[in-house]
């Protein structure tokens, strides 16, 4: 019944309904109503304003308007005082709180922002990029995949390049072999000086901006409209640690590549034999490599021609014999002969 009620009147005795409030009205006027006349409204009795006639049950009589005032003027007050109970309780807890973050020594500046951050947008990405060139002291490294590079992205970065070099912050870029052949980067290299120093692989990692060891810059989606900054320590470290070790591999842009040791096959148709050798398709090559796929396809179409190979099968099986199947080194391998090539052997 009360369930019921509730329902159909969701309200208390400071706002009665309409069809109460004529009950009750009555009620008051007339010192009792008949039971059916309550049926409709069975709030009236939820809220104690009627109740039973002790005399004759067949009939309700009213709770006096003076009783139900003194009950809604005591539950006011009992809510009033419970809010200033809550109040007091979150001021006391508010000012334990502060008081603990008084004591807390405050970070250093190296590792202030969040440990991971996501960059939404070119726009963050650049502010981003550009707060931690004004920060930056002493080092930036970097790694720079996907080939010859574009004048504009050259151009993009080109305001805090500068900036770091006039104030004497040394610079170390990675470059695949490829971006040798750009006159963009050259253009770039010469007009940063002494102040960058370059070096290429046939393969590098994703893109990789790296700011005095302590903060660290990477793609979080394919198309690079998104990236993460990180200030943990731990992973900051792991991508130094990462750079450091390719750099070691990596051969001086004033370097010229090491030859490879056997006749008409290039560094670079090494380094695709080796990655064909692998089993990777033509596209994943190209772009390990930074290239083209139809540049890709050229190379491997004249690996084919200098291996004597008349299909892909045989190819696997010449690029295995000549030795090449493996990354490129530094140094040919001595006395190498190509296979059914018999006026062909290794310089």
């Amino acid at each position: 019944m009360a369930g019921h009620g509730a329902e159909q009147h969701p309200h208390g005795a400071d706002r009665l309904c309409e069809a109460g409030d004529r009950v009750y009205s009555r009620a008051v006027r007339r010192g009792r109503v008949p039971r059916q006349d309550a049926d409709p409204v069975p709030c009236l009795l939820e809220l104690a304003l009627l109740h039973p006639d002790p005399d004759d049950m067949d009939w309700l009589v009213p709770t006096s308007p003076q009783e139900v005032m003194t009950r809604l003027l005591r539950g006011m007050h009992d809510e009033v005082s419970a809010s200033q109970r809550r109040v007091g309780s979150a001021v006391a807890a508010v000012e334990w709180y502060a008081g603990l973050g008084r004591q807390v020594r405050p970070a250093a500046p190296a590792a202030e922002g969040p440990a991971i951050r996501v960059l939404d947008g070119l726009a963050r990405i650049q502010a981003a990029m550009d707060e931690a060139t004004q920060a930056c002291t002493a080092e930036v490294l970097t790694v720079q995949p996907g080939g010859i590079r574009r004048e504009a992205e050259l151009s993009e970065g080109l305001h805090r390049a500068l900036a770091l070099r006039g104030r004497g912050v040394r610079m170390r870029d990675l470059y695949t072999h490829v971006a040798r052949h750009g006159q963009g980067l050259l253009t770039y290299l010469e007009l940063m000086g002494d102040a960058v120093e370059a070096r290429t692989l046939d393969e590098v990692i994703d893109r990789l901006i790296l700011f005095d060891r302590t903060v660290a810059f990477i793609p979080a989606n394919t198309d690079r409209t998104m990236a993460l900054e990180l200030r943990h320590p731990a992973i900051v470290e792991y991508l130094v640690t990462v750079f450091d070790r390719l750099w070691r591999l990596a051969i001086p842009l004033k370097a010229p590549l090491p030859d490879t040791g056997i006749e008409g096959i290039s560094h670079r148709e090494q380094s695709i034999a080796a990655l064909l050798a692998e089993g990777h398709q033509d596209a994943v090559i190209a772009e390990r490599l930074g290239i083209s796929v139809r540049t890709c396809r050229a190379h491997i179409a004249r690996l084919s021609e200098t291996l004597g190979a008349a299909s892909r099968t045989q190819l696997g099986v010449r690029i295995a014999q000549a030795g090449l199947d493996g990354p490129p080194t530094s140094a040919p391998s001595p006395s190498l002969s190509v296979p059914d090539q018999g006026s062909r052997t290794a310089r």
